[in-house]
C-alpha cells in the first residue's frame, strides 16, 4: 500500500534562539521522526510514500536529495576516501513522492490534493509526521479488513495524568476517575482509506470533523483501539523524551515484539 504522511504543518522551534523547522524535521537521535516513521511503515513492507508538504517544504525536499547513507549504516572506506561501499541501506527500495499541498491547507485539503497520486489505489495508509507506536501493523489492517467499513484509525488513551469530574447542573460533583481509566480514547492517526474517502471530503474541511462525521452516519468508520506503546511529539519536552530514549537504546517503535495484542480490534 501507499502510505500518505502529513507534513504540511507549522514548525517546531526545538530550542531558543533556533529557526523553526517543520516538525516532522525534528530529530529523534541522528534522524528525523518523518523518517523513523518512515522505517516503520517499511519493516512492513509499505515502501511507497506521499509526502504532503507545506511550510518550508524545501528543508524535507533537501534532506532526501542530499540523503546521506552513513548516518544510520556501516560502510567500507577505501584508497583514501575516494571509494565508499555501503554495506547496508535505509531508502534505496524506497519511492517518495513530494507533492506540494500548501502552507495553510487543512489535512483534508491536503489529502485531496494527493488524489492524483493515489489514482488505482483500491485502499492506502496515512498517518499525521509526528507520531510513533509499536502498533503490530498488520492486526489493524486485518481488523479493518473483517470490519468492511471504508476508514480506519487509531485510538489510544491519555498519556495525561489528568482526572475526569462529572458535575452536576447545580455544580455538585457526582465522580472523579483517572482520564486514562477512563472509555475516553483519543484520536492517534495511523489511518487506513479506501479510495472512496474522497467522495466525503469537501473543499475546506478538515479530515477528522465533517468527513469522519459523514462516514459515522454512514456506519463506516472503524476505530482501532490500541493499549501500547505510543508518542506524539508535539512539544520540545516530547522531543527530549523521545530522544532520551532513542539513546538509551528503547526504541519501541523499531525493537517491536512480534505481535502486540490489541486493546480490541
Amino acid at each position: 500500500m501507499k502510505v500518505v504522511l502529513f507534513c504540511g504543518g507549522l514548525g517546531m522551534r526545538v530550542r531558543d534562539g533556533e529557526r523553526s523547522v517543520p516538525k516532522p524535521m525534528v530529530t529523534i537521535g541522528n534522524r528525523p521522526i518523518l523518517w523513523h516513521l518512515m522505517k516503520y511503515y517499511a519493516s512492513f513492507g509499505h515502501m511507497d510514500f506521499v509526502l504532503c508538504l507545506g511550510y518550508r517544504s524545501e528543508i524535507i525536499k533537501e534532506y532526501f536529495l542530499d540523503y546521506k547513507e552513513w548516518i544510520s549504516n556501516d560502510f567500507v572506506l577505501g584508497r583514501g576516501g575516494r571509494d565508499l561501499r555501503m554495506l547496508s541501506s535505509d531508502i534505496d527500495d524506497w519511492t517518495i513522492t513530494f507533492a506540494d499541498t500548501g502552507t495553510s491547507a487543512t489535512i483534508g485539503e491536503r489529502l485531496k490534493a494527493v488524489e492524483p497520486h493515489l489514482a488505482g489505489e483500491e485502499a492506502f495508509l496515512a498517518n499525521y509526521a509526528d507520531g510513533l507506536t509499536d502498533l503490530w501493523l498488520p492486526d489493524q489492517m486485518d481488523a479493518f479488513d473483517r470490519s468492511g467499513k471504508l476508514a480506519s484509525f487509531m485510538v489510544v488513551r491519555s498519556p495525561q495524568s489528568f482526572h475526569i469530574a462529572r458535575v452536576a447542573d447545580d455544580g455538585n460533583c457526582t465522580a472523579i476517575e483517572p482520564l486514562a481509566e477512563s472509555d475516553v480514547w483519543f484520536n492517534a492517526g495511523f489511518f487506513i482509506f479506501r479510495h472512496a474517502i474522497f467522495d466525503h471530503i469537501q473543499p475546506g474541511e478538515e479530515l477528522v470533523n465533517e468527513p469522519f462525521r459523514r462516514l459515522i452516519e454512514e456506519n463506516a468508520l472503524h476505530a482501532y483501539r490500541f493499549d501500547g506503546f505510543w508518542k506524539a511529539m508535539d512539544t520540545f519536552k516530547d522531543q527530549q523524551e523521545l530522544d532520551a530514549r532513542h539513546q538509551a537504546g528503547d526504541i519501541p517503535w523499531q525493537n517491536r515484539p512480534p505481535q502486540i495484542t490489541p486493546a480490541e480490534g
